[in-house]
């Protein structure tokens, strides 16, 4: 859209360009649940191992983790949905009214790209789940070695693939009906291994005291020291790592793209459903699951897959939450993929786009080495997109501070905004140059990137008329804004309000739901707490493993078919 143009027909204009609607906006209950569903992945598994791999020590773990995990809640809540909420905008739609067609392109690719692969390497993680239930050989090498492997990959994808393709919806209701189920799981898994590690440890199947479990943590799970026996990453490493693992989405703000659809700023804080419920418990979770594992299959806890360690931890409801958890975070990244490639093909729908992403995303998916070097991608992903993070921030919260004019190359209808192009590429100059000296922690590099990038960037648009005033450019956004308004308004005067289903049908659905879940939180607890030997311990573990996953059906079955019948209602 030119700032020039009056007759544009609103109604052929995608709904990801623009806006988003008043009347599609969302409470704080969908962030929740998308937040918690997409953070409480398949990956944790891989993050838990990775510290315990590390050599962190437990104090610095259960400190460490959160306070990194506290900061990123912050970076979104403060950084993040202030833009997104004040715009209504994704950050692809931002970024063509400040930096103009090339660069926009050039960034839309590299996010195609980068959640394209981290979509893969979920599927892959999904997959191993279903490869260890049917006894497919592990995949070790980077190309697929078996073709049922591949039929697997292809079958998980496609669900994937699906849902990301129906939208913002159906990403959200997909994970509020997951997030509740993985993050008992999460709970369940290290209290049915605790037992099995304090026998290896302490010599007795039960913990007497906190002490016991800091001392079992710090004997066999976060010993300080790596699998050589060198000393490991300390504190700052910890809360740097996990403050950092994010970075893509909310100091390089693509979870615009999801948070433009909340009610409220405060929504922000909704990120703790995953940070805090997510990251922090998964991921401690993880590793006493992996070490407990590791203790019964008598092998390292680097040498266990996802499927290996859910299975060991939660019989065949492990398997299930390694699909569910990949599933979930697939989603959010393939409908982002999607967002993208839309940004780019505007003339095509996002449905078509992220359509034509999900193909290449499941075919990239067959191919292991995605998942093995998924850690290096996040991290230089991160580094990649915070420098653009900073151009958007400095924008729209610091130009208007400053006196100068927000969408300033929008309004000299700027195809290339040279100080855009020139801040990004200097930005990764700069950060990729501090990591290459190794003058700091790679963890904190976003850090100074971030500020130098706001920097180089508001000197440019300065010198390239940010600091002018554009009045009759303003008059006419303004008056298109109107028209955008109005037109949504008349949308939603078309559309049914909201109606909560209250049938007695639906609260037994609800409630059967809750108590599947209650039933196998009760019964990890009887196996943590009342296993006085070995045997009762085995005793109480199968018990779980056969009831916990009746549960896990009865769970989805009725969580599904209640929001079916709310839907319906709707309809």
């Amino acid at each position: 859209m030119k700032s020039t143009s009056s007759d544009i027909d609103i109604s052929q204009v995608s709904d990801e360009q623009l806006p988003v609607a008043k009347h599609k906006l969302k409470g704080w209950k969908h962030f929740m649940g998308l937040y918690a569903g997409e953070h409480v992945a398949a990956t944790e598994f891989v993050f838990g191992a990775t510290f315990v791999a590390l050599g962190a020590s437990m104090t610095d773990i259960l400190l460490g983790l959160l306070i990194g995990n506290l900061l990123a809640v912050l970076s979104w809540t403060l950084i993040t949905t202030p833009i997104a909420v004040e715009t209504r905008l994704s950050l692809y739609s931002y970024l063509q009214k400040i930096a103009g067609d090339s660069m926009t392109k050039l960034y839309n690719w590299a996010n195609v790209v980068i959640f394209t692969v981290i979509s893969a390497a979920m599927i892959t993680v999904s997959a191993t789940a279903v490869r260890f239930a049917l006894n497919i050989p592990a995949q070790l090498n980077w190309y697929p070695t078996n073709l049922a492997f591949v039929a697997v990959v292809l079958a998980v994808g496609v669900i994937v693939v699906f849902v990301a393709m129906y939208g913002f919806n159906a990403v959200s209701d997909f994970s509020r009906i997951c997030a509740p189920w993985l993050f008992t799981m999460f709970i369940c898994g290290p209290l049915i291994l605790m037992p099995a590690l304090a026998e290896s440890v302490i010599g007795q199947t039960f913990l007497t005291s906190w002490d016991d479990f800091m001392h079992i943590g710090s004997t066999s799970v976060w010993t300080g020291l790596t699998q050589s026996g060198e000393p490991g990453i300390g504190l700052l490493e910890v809360i740097g790592f996990s403050w950092a693992a994010n970075t893509i989405t909310h100091f390089g703000l693509i979870d615009m793209a999801l948070l433009r659809f909340a009610k409220r700023k405060r929504y922000g804080l909704c990120t703790s459903a995953g940070m805090l419920f997510g990251h922090y418990v998964a991921w401690i979770s993880a590793g006493i699951m992996g070490a407990g594992t590791a203790v019964i299959v008598q092998k390292s806890i680097v040498e266990l897959d996802p499927g290996d360690v859910a299975f060991h931890a939660l019989g065949l409801s492990g398997l299930v939450i390694v699909i569910v958890a990949g599933w979930t975070t697939a989603n959010a990244n393939l409908y982002r993929a999607g967002l993208a490639a839309q940004a780019i093909f505007k003339d095509k729908s996002r449905t078509k786009t992220t359509a034509i992403v999900g193909m290449v995303t499941v075919a990239i998916a067959c191919f292991p080495f995605v998942f093995t070097k998924l850690l290096p991608l996040l991290t230089y992903a991160g580094l990649l997109v915070v420098p653009v993070g900073a151009i958007v921030f400095a924008e729209h919260m610091i130009f208007p501070r400053i006196g100068f004019t927000r969408y300033w190359a929008h309004y000299q209808s700027l195809t290339h905004s040279t100080p855009a192009v020139a801040s990004w590429g200097l930005g990764l100059v700069f950060g990729f140059g501090l990591n290459a000296l190794d003058v700091m922690s790679f963890y904190y590099l976003f850090i100074p990137t971030w500020f130098f990038t706001i920097a180089v960037y508001t000197a440019l648009a300065a010198k390239y008329g940010a600091k002018k005033t554009y009045p009759e450019q303003e008059a006419q956004l303004n008056a298109f804004d109107a028209r955008v308004e109005a037109h949504q308004q008349q949308e939603a005067d078309l559309a049914s309000d909201h109606v909560e289903d209250i049938s007695a049908v639906s609260k037994l659905l609800r409630l059967t739901s809750v108590a599947s879940l209650v039933v196998s939180i009760a019964l990890a607890f009887k196996t943590f707490s009342f296993s006085d030997t070995l045997t009762v311990y085995e005793s109480n573990r199968d018990l779980f493993f056969n009831v916990g996953f009746a549960c896990t059906v009865i769970y989805f079955v009725t969580a599904y078919w209640a929001m079916r019948r709310q839907k319906a209602l709707q309809s």
